[in-house]
């Protein structure tokens, strides 16, 4: 298996490929048919208006929700790594009354410590300087900061991420589209469901699905 050598670490060529995929919930089939290949270095962006299954999509390729037909496969991982993936939902899934430091501490020791340390990656987005804070005193905008730095402390090669820049200001967009674009040097690969615009400096390394009729 070839790699991708950048800033010392790097993901095994994979290849996270739909086939014949559809998805919904309660029966309600919300896309269907879907063929697509994200390869390693490479983002799709998931558009479409609300209830077109872009969510759905994402918990069906992370194995939550079961496929209604078809499926995906993450080709090129190493089963034996353990999980590959990170999904990143609409929620931020913190505990209030822990500090910003042992939320993060927590997930690092749940998903395991193989990415960068707690607190660089609280100072990678933003957040440091409230280490010791109560996680229940962040704002919306920092929770969500928070939150994607758990994607920082276990390093996984797939990033699937739901509305990442929801609650966060225009520098928090440039994080988001940052933060992607490292990833993608590493070899990863992101799939990501967002209304809002984000714009990679290079434009080869972005794809967009369309769904439910988004142009």
């Amino acid at each position: 298996m070839t790699e991708r050598q950048v800033f010392g670490s790097s993901f095994g060529e994979m290849v996270l490929r739909a086939q014949g995929l559809a998805c919904g919930r309660g029966g309600v089939v919300l896309a269907a048919a879907l063929d697509f290949a994200v390869a390693s270095g490479t983002c799709l962006l998931l558009r479409g208006p609300n209830g077109a299954g872009k969510s759905t999509l994402l918990l069906t390729l992370a194995g939550i929700v079961t496929p209604l037909a078809g499926g995906s496969v993450l080709e090129g991982a190493d089963e034996d790594a353990g999980p590959q993936l990170h999904y990143c939902g609409h929620r931020n899934a913190l505990k209030p009354r822990l500090s910003v430091l042992e939320n993060l501490s927590f997930w690092a020791a749940l998903n395991g410590p193989t990415g960068i340390e707690p607190l660089a990656a609280l100072e990678r987005v933003g957040l440091v300087h409230i280490a010791g804070l109560d996680a229940g005193y962040l704002s919306a905008g920092q929770g969500r900061r928070l939150a994607l730095a758990r994607l920082l402390v276990t390093a996984r090669p797939l990033w699937l991420l739901d509305e990442p820049t929801a609650a966060l200001d225009v520098e928090g967009h440039g994080l988001v589209t940052a933060l992607i674009d490292e990833h993608l040097d590493r070899g990863g690969l992101v799939v990501a469901a967002t209304h809002d615009p984000i714009t990679l400096p290079d434009l080869t390394r972005m794809e967009t699905l369309a769904m439910g009729g988004a142009r």
